[in-house]
């Protein structure tokens, strides 16, 4: 595995790198929090992010937003005020001008933000849905969200709504369109056909701890394709956190780094750079 700091023409490990990038036939990314967090987007997993302040199991479960929707909001108006504000930046932007120019086809995120669709990336799986919409699991009705949605019970119960948005159809509490704990991922089968010809998958900034994303670059690599890697530090994938790494995949064990060239640093900072080479 090479390691990647200095992103320059002739620095080791670039040039091989830039030549699986311009030849792969079916180039994949996979990206995590870290692509978003120079959008202002903090990982909800971080100290400090989201997930100390409301605990999964008390507000993020699929059971507590039917038993008591109207606690489950007061996670969901949190995270819109994250993610309100947050524009694209160079990463999302550096990956919609791979796609443009024919060598990247699909996106896989497990971002709910729509920053990379917001850049002009066209083939994105959101594999935990997406938080522009809003969603009724009774009739399954999904809608745009509209001004006031998050809005406050107080303010919301001034105008005559109810403290939370309700289905028009069925008047079931709606939920973001986003994956609850408990449900299902979306588009599972979807994106394992879409991996299946994946000859090169690009993992941008996620340390791959979170099921089923986990396993896409092992079964790439398992198919005999390569893995780049964009991320601040070594990850599992890279043979950091802890050193040595054994894996299990299709009933084979294998042990040692699953990423082929490991580029450390900010994403909105490698991935530019990388791009430019590339033109």
């Amino acid at each position: 595995m090479f390691t990647i700091e200095n992103i320059a023409p002739d620095a080791p490990g670039v040039g091989s790198a830039l030549d699986l990038i311009g030849s792969a036939s079916h180039a994949v990314v996979l990206t995590g929090a870290g692509v978003s967090v120079e959008s202002g987007i903090p990982d909800f997993r971080s100290p400090g992010g989201l997930w100390e302040i409301f605990s999964p199991d008390e507000y993020a479960t699929y059971q507590v937003f039917e038993n008591e929707p109207e606690k489950a909001w007061r996670l969901f108006r949190a995270i819109e005020e994250k993610l309100l504000p947050a524009r694209p930046n160079p990463a999302h932007k550096a990956l919609a001008r791979l796609e443009d120019r024919g060598l990247l086809q699909a996106i896989i995120t497990q971002n709910i933000d729509g920053l990379h669709q917001a850049a002009g990336s066209e083939r994105v799986w959101e594999i935990h849905g997406d938080h522009q919409r809003l969603h009724c699991p009774v009739c399954d009705t999904v809608r745009t969200k509209r001004p006031g949605d998050y809005d406050a019970p107080e303010a919301r119960e001034e105008r005559g709504q109810t403290e939370y948005p309700c289905c028009d159809q069925c008047n079931h509490a709606l939920k973001p369109n986003v994956v609850l704990f408990g449900e299902a991922v979306r588009d599972l089968e979807s994106i394992v056909a879409e991996l299946e010809p994946c000859d090169l998958l690009i993992v941008v900034g996620t340390s791959a701890h979170v099921a089923p994303s986990s396993n896409f670059p092992h079964a790439v690599k398992h198919r005999g394709g390569k893995v780049i890697e964009f991320n601040s530090e070594p990850t599992l994938l890279s043979g950091g956190e802890g050193g040595g790494l054994q894996w299990l995949i299709y009933g084979q064990q294998s042990s040692g780094p699953v990423t082929d060239y490991l580029f450390l640093g900010k994403a909105g900072e490698t991935l530019p750079a990388v791009v430019e080479l590339l033109t």
